[in-house]
């Protein structure tokens, strides 16, 4: 291995490209010009020979068409001169003629037409009453030859008679006395009177004499005229001998009643004489051609090699460029209009560069609901009141598919080489993905601190819990110990024997501050319940399940809400579906579900506007897990209802809408509710207010039955 090649082979990054040697660069520079060279005579010179090739064929074209147009005029004419003899033949019979008038009026009508060589009165049974021969050709009438064509007088009479009309017979050969020859052709034509037959006129026809009396009047030199039958026999013919290189043919079908010619007419025509004369213009005017672009094209060849060499390796760079680019480019002119975007751009919004280029506002890529703003300020920017700020402005734009991302957008005013202001060149970042990184660093933030107050919570909690048991275990002594002094005095017995009894205004007095003592004691121990509930709650522990009847529950919590409802001036009603099992679950801490719900629904329907206000409480078998035994409560206010934005972060701890709160309650809440294996949830309710629904378990039927002695009654006040 030599060292170059090691020294290739270490590096390939910075290996240079291979190139072509000098020679052949030269040569394949060489051979693509003269193969450009090559192509352009070629096609020049397929052009000439098109064109003349063209102008012969047109030229043939206009023989051939003028010779068509000779046929059908030539048919058209043979067609009225056929036309006008009949007329004459049926006018011959006009007035009832006699034999010596009628010869006459037949030798002045075959005087006139030279084309009628006899003509015939014949009766019903084709017998010959009268003729005359043209005067122009003596036609010998030998017998034998009459006989011939007697058939095909027969035959055209025939088809007279069956159509109603005159018929022609097929073409037959007469022989002359000179040892010639004609072609002849029968008309016959019936005669009616008051719709009977009384005989046939027949006029024979010699088609050598159609042709010449008829057709050849309209000839010019050069041309001929033939009657043929349809399978190409000819029968008479008239015109020149040939006088060209070149024949040109046209015929016509002659279609007669009971027979069928054909017209055929040839011209004969020399060469087309326009190859000179376009072929002599044509070279000259393209050879000067040639020259004057040979010229051009020697002299801007290598400034246009080096100008496209140049501008390739621009090309290139600047796609390079772009393709490495993700900050998406777009370019405007001074109407607002598209004018560039590169594949970063496109890539970004989800269009094309074809669906981009050249649109106006809005774009596409404008969301709807902000697409009159985004209209506003380009026209403020279009118009030069305002100049984009340097560090860049902040936008949201939308996708092909509709999702919403927000950009950072740099604008500056495009200059074009001439320095006049054409547009604005823009340039886009994409910040979605630092927004994101930006709101999960605020979430994280957000939820340590969340962690820490809850830990906060929980510590004060545990604090709480231990330093207030003392003071409630005091309060119950005190409670109980009051009790104890209060019973025999409130009944009626004296403290001491000496001492006599209290009157009964007094004894009425002690009894109702033994009520309020018991209630004292009652409350207390409640409150210890819920410390203890409270701090196990915190502290992970299990809770202890029981089986409470529902209307225990509300037993339990209905004089703190009646005591509140007086003062919100809110109306009560509690609904309880009769047959209802017991409920299993921790009675303190739904309890304080309870009382939570109903605090909030009353708190709701603290506005002056809002009457009446009634908090409804029901509670009922779940009507969606009948089959698995679970009871639903329901709080239901009057209230103003719960926003969209609100309900959406509704049970996020510490989230709130009083300045008081701690936004902790509902949360707490559905936590104890789903502990229990139960569903929190609220709906909107008609016309106002808000609904809370939550669910806890039916203690199972045999549980039920073993422990229906056991289970709390009503509460001793209401």
């Amino acid at each position: 291995m030599t060292p170059s090649t090691a020294t290739t082979s270490a590096d390939p990054s910075t290996a240079a490209p291979a190139t072509p040697p000098q020679p052949w660069r030269r040569w394949h520079s060489a051979w693509r010009r003269w193969s450009l060279w090559t192509l352009l005579v070629g096609l020049v010179g397929a052009m000439l020979i098109t064109l003349v090739w063209l102008a012969g064929r047109y030229e043939a074209s206009q023989v051939q068409s003028k010779l068509e147009r000779d046929t059908a005029d030539a048919v058209a004419d043979i067609r009225t001169a056929f036309s006008h003899n009949l007329q004459s033949l049926q006018a011959l019979q006009s007035g009832d003629p006699d034999l010596a008038s009628w010869e006459h009026r037949a030798a002045g009508l075959l005087s006139l037409r030279r084309e009628l060589v006899r003509v015939e009165w014949r009766d019903t049974q084709l017998r010959v009453r009268a003729h005359v021969e043209t005067p122009y050709r003596v036609v010998p009438s030998d017998p034998e030859t009459r006989a011939a064509a007697q058939s095909d007088i027969a035959l055209a009479c025939a088809n007279a008679r069956r159509i109603g009309a005159a018929s022609y017979s097929g073409s037959y050969f007469q022989p002359q006395s000179d040892g010639m020859g004609s072609e002849m052709m029968e008309l016959c034509v019936p005669l009616l009177e008051n719709g009977r037959y009384t005989g046939f006129l027949t006029a024979t026809y010699a088609l050598q004499n159609v042709l010449v009396d008829v057709v050849a009047t309209s000839l010019q030199r050069g041309q001929e005229v033939s009657f043929t039958e349809p399978d190409g026999t000819r029968l008479a013919l008239v015109g020149a001998t040939r006088r060209g290189s070149r024949m040109f043919q046209a015929q016509q079908l002659l279609d007669l009643p009971g027979t069928a010619l054909m017209l055929r007419m040839g011209s004969w025509h020399s060469a087309p004489s326009v190859f000179p004369n376009v072929l002599t213009a044509l070279v000259t005017a393209m050879s000067v051609a040639l020259v004057t672009v040979m010229v051009v094209l020697v002299r801007d060849n290598r400034r246009r090699l080096r100008a496209e060499r140049d501008l390739g390796d621009a090309l290139a760079f600047r796609k390079a460029m772009e393709d490495s680019l993700v900050i998406g480019l777009r370019a405007r002119d001074l109407q607002g209009r598209i004018t560039y975007v590169n594949p970063a751009f496109c890539d970004m919004v989800g269009f094309t560069a074809q669906e981009l280029v050249g649109q106006g506002a809005p774009l596409p890529y404008w969301p709807p609901e902000l697409a009159q703003e985004y209209g506003a300020r380009q026209q403020v920017r279009l118009s030069g009141q305002q100049v984009p700020p340097r560090e860049g402005y902040e936008s949201v734009f939308m996708r092909r598919d509709g999702t919403r991302f927000p950009v950072m957008i740099y604008e500056a005013p495009l200059i074009n080489a001439q320095g006049l202001h054409t547009g604005w060149m823009g340039s886009f970042l994409d910040v979605s993905e630092q927004r994101r990184v930006e709101e999960l660093s605020r979430t994280s933030h957000d939820r340590l601190q969340a962690t820490a107050r809850l830990a906060t919570v929980g510590e004060m909690a545990s604090l709480l819990s231990h330093e207030l048991n003392q003071p409630l275990a005091a309060i119950s002594s005190y409670a109980s110990g009051s009790l104890n002094l209060l019973e025999p005095v409130a009944d009626g017995a004296a403290e001491s024997p000496h001492q006599p009894p209290l009157p009964e205004p007094l004894r009425g007095d002690l009894r109702e501050v033994r009520t309020a003592m018991q209630r004292i004691a009652q409350q207390a121990e409640r409150a210890g319940r819920v410390i203890k509930s409270v701090h196990d709650f915190v502290r992970r522990r299990d809770q202890s399940r029981e089986m409470v009847t529902t209307q225990a529950l509300l037993d339990a919590v209905m004089p703190l809400i009646r005591l509140q409802a007086r003062k919100l001036g809110v109306q009560v009603q509690v609904a309880v579906e009769a047959g209802l099992p017991a409920a299993l679950c921790d009675r303190t801490m739904v309890e304080q579900v309870l009382l939570n719900l109903a605090r909030n629904a009353m708190q709701a329907m603290d506005d002056a506007r809002i009457h009446p206000r009634v908090l409804e409480l029901r509670v009922a078998r779940a009507a969606s897990n009948a089959s698995r035994g679970w009871i639903e409560f329901t709080v239901a206010d009057c209230g103003v209802g719960i926003p969209e934005d609100v309900a959406a972060q509704l049970f996020t701890p510490f989230f709130t809408t009083r300045a008081e709160g701690m936004g902790l309650g509902l949360s707490l809440c559905r936590t104890v509710v789903e502990q229990h294996g139960g569903f929190l949830g609220h709906a909107r309710r008609e016309p106002r207010g808000t609904v809370f629904t939550f669910t806890l378990p039916a203690a199972p039927a045999e549980t039920a039955a073993a422990g229906a002695a056991a289970l709390p009654g009503p509460a001793s006040t209401r």
